[in-house]
């Protein structure tokens, strides 16, 4: 595989930038005049749009980069690391979408306080953006690494590049204009992964030779994984999706709690195929190149293409990027908003948009600081699920046993949860037992155990506890 010259190179940035400035404009023409519009696109988005955006969010950047680089280390059954997406959505369509979007609310901590109160509303959304956070930490790295390999710039510089243009988007964009033009971006996305896998197939002669190459277990369907981590990733994965801010966010713009379930299972179809595709994709790479770095899986096939086709798949990588860090960095803004500025500023609807797009801002630096100190990809992006699924935990126990519906309860489970997943993390997981069952089992083990000494006060079962605040939607008026 050859390196790009300096003249193919800048026919690549020169597709890229022009993809970039196009995008820019549209955004701009798309913008969000309203904090409405900007944080629900005032609840007009058609299901299949929205379906669109969910699955371009949750198979993002980290994803498709991470989910090629766990081929490359441990065979196919890394592509459960997006099947479990496709799972999600189906149950998150059938199970809790019309329960959360009749809540009213846009936030999964507004929702879940309608369930608890608000000390519970506010460990969520710390907890939320804590892993928000992190997702774009992520998303940061593995954008760079795909950006760095074409357009021959550093890691820092790509991520920079990343951070400006992404914020770009969603400071104007909002979700309106987000969603609208992640139908570009996703078009683009799934055209670049077709033409990476018919080049990786074709450098390595199809299927067969690899399975020749490579050991037996790289062709199971646990792979060198694990039955029990992929359980644990799918387990994850569903419960992520049930209280992921940013998917909230999204099918909180529908037009109905009927639209919202269809987009959720939009979402579920359009997952399905991306999964074996990303993890052939690292299977060819290791075929070929069995001692690079992994973290290179998926965009080291861009250095054998025809400089056009390279310039495509470039863009299909950086419209992903795009797309993941615009959303999380917006959900991470809508939470700052609705839980922590507009309860104790109370702004009008002008300085409260204006003030939302100063935090997307910072929100924006805030993981550059992060991202020279993260591990492997998808452990990561699983660890950040982790953090998710406790929420998921505490939201279905209020949802569906409301006798345990205890504020203090759910906080101290919250808190308690959040630590012990993220020491367990960082100790590595000791024991071979995932921190997603960590995350899992700790919130319903501290709520059992103030449910059965009687630490705070139980409502009557069916009943809402009355510290839980009123919602508060976004303002229709700029």
């Amino acid at each position: 595989m050859h390196e790009f010259t300096e003249g193919e190179s800048l026919t690549i940035a020169v597709m890229v930038v022009a993809y970039i400035l196009f995008t820019g404009w549209l955004t701009l023409r798309l913008r969000s005049r309203t904090n409405a519009q900007f944080m629900t696109a005032s609840r007009s988005m058609p299901a299949l749009v929205v379906g669109v955006l969910l699955m371009s969010e949750f198979v993002g950047a980290k994803s498709t980069v991470g989910t090629a680089q766990e081929a490359f280390n441990s065979g196919i059954a890394a592509a459960w690391s997006v099947l479990g997406a496709s799972i999600g959505f189906l149950l998150f369509g059938l199970l809790i979408v019309r329960r959360i979007y009749d809540s009213g609310e846009y936030t999964i901590s507004a929702a879940v306080a309608q369930k608890y109160g608000k000390s519970t509303m506010m460990t969520v959304s710390v907890i939320m953006i804590y892993a928000l956070l992190l997702v774009n930490v992520g998303n940061y790295v593995s954008g760079a690494a795909a950006i760095s390999t074409a357009l021959r710039v550093n890691i820092p510089t790509a991520m920079c590049i990343i951070a400006a243009v992404s914020t770009f988007y969603y400071v104007f964009g909002g979700l309106k204009g987000v969603a609208w033009v992640t139908i570009l971006h996703s078009a683009i996305k799934v055209a670049g992964i077709g033409i990476i896998l018919w080049v990786a197939l074709s450098a390595t002669g199809g299927i067969a030779p690899m399975q020749a190459a490579l050991p037996p277990e790289y062709f199971t369907w646990d792979g060198k994984i694990g039955a029990a981590t992929i359980f644990a990733w799918t387990f994850g994965t569903v419960g992520a999706i049930f209280s992921t801010q940013f998917i909230v966010q999204a099918i909180s713009s529908t037009k109905s709690a009927s639209a919202a379930r269809a987009s959720a299972l939009y979402a579920a179809a359009f997952c399905f195929p991306l999964g074996i595709v990303l993890a052939l994709i690292g299977l060819a790479a290791k075929t070929l190149n069995p001692t690079m770095n992994s973290l290179y899986a998926l965009p080291i096939f861009m250095k054998s293409m025809h400089p056009l086709l390279a310039g495509v798949v470039t863009t299909s990588l950086v419209a992903s990027i795009f797309v993941s860090v615009s959303t999380v960095a917006l959900a991470i803004a809508s939470l700052v908003v609705r839980d922590f500025y507009v309860p104790y500023w109370k702004p009008d609807p002008a300085r409260e948009l204006r003030m939302t797009r100063v935090f997307s801002l910072v929100i924006a630096v805030v993981p550059l600081v992060f991202v020279f100190f993260i591990p492997e990809i998808l452990k990561l992006s699983f660890f950040t699920r982790a953090l998710r699924l406790s929420i998921s935990i505490v939201a279905m126990v209020g949802f569906y046993l409301p006798w345990f519906s205890s504020n203090r309860g759910a906080t101290l489970g919250l808190l308690g949860a959040a630590l012990a997943t993220t020491a367990w993390y960082a100790l590595g997981n000791p024991y071979g037992i995932d921190n997603m069952y960590v995350a899992a089992l700790a919130p319903l083990l501290v709520m059992a155990v103030e449910r059965l000494f009687r630490w705070g006060d139980k409502p009557a079962p069916g009943r809402e506890p009355a510290a839980a605040p009123e919602p508060v939607r976004p303002a229709t008026t700029a």
